[in-house]
């Protein structure tokens, strides 16, 4: 590694659940390695409680996430990103703006826990969190010069990935 840590920005329509966890794993797991940060097309505002419950949870970061838009990271002024990740199959549909920096992009697309209510939600953020640390892992088992588009990919058709994701050529 050259001493400065890669960007990586996960995307999700909302950016309340599934890249609010993947930005507080990566963060962690990364040891300065990575610098990541979550945003969304049509950002919720706010975390999903159930989010940050779950990170919490687990020993994980929660304080200081917060739900914004992808125009914080998108224009000339914007810090250089060297990854953009979306983890969301609606996101990954959608036109992005201009990322400086040039960006490797991939999708990981999971299933959006926020959709499941009642009993059963806690469960889908674990899961999503469990997918997503298996994610990761994958990419921090990466050297640094074998971090491409081609293996990003690979890890976003991993267990837990969506129909489009399995797809991702």
């Amino acid at each position: 590694m050259t001493g400065t840590p890669r960007t990586v920005l996960f995307l999700c329509t909302g950016n309340s659940a599934r890249s609010i966890l993947a930005e507080s794993l990566l963060n962690h797991m990364g040891e300065g390695r990575f610098r990541a940060f979550s945003a969304g097309s049509q950002p919720k505002g706010e975390p999903h409680p159930m989010a940050l419950e779950v990170l919490r949870a687990t020993g994980l970061p929660a304080e200081g996430l917060r739900s914004k838009s992808w125009q914080e990271f998108a224009g000339p002024d914007a810090e250089p990103i060297d990854l953009v990740i979306t983890v969301c199959d609606n996101a990954a549909g959608e036109t992005c703006p201009v990322w400086p920096g040039r960006p490797i992009a991939a999708h990981w697309g999971i299933e959006d826990p926020a959709a499941v209510e009642g009993e059963g939600q806690r469960r889908a953020f674990e899961r999503a969190l469990g997918y997503l640390r298996s994610r990761i892992s994958l990419l921090l088992a990466l050297p640094d010069d074998g971090i491409d588009a081609l293996a990003l990919k690979a890890i976003g058709r991993a267990e837990g990935a969506t129909p489009s994701a399995r797809q991702d050529a």
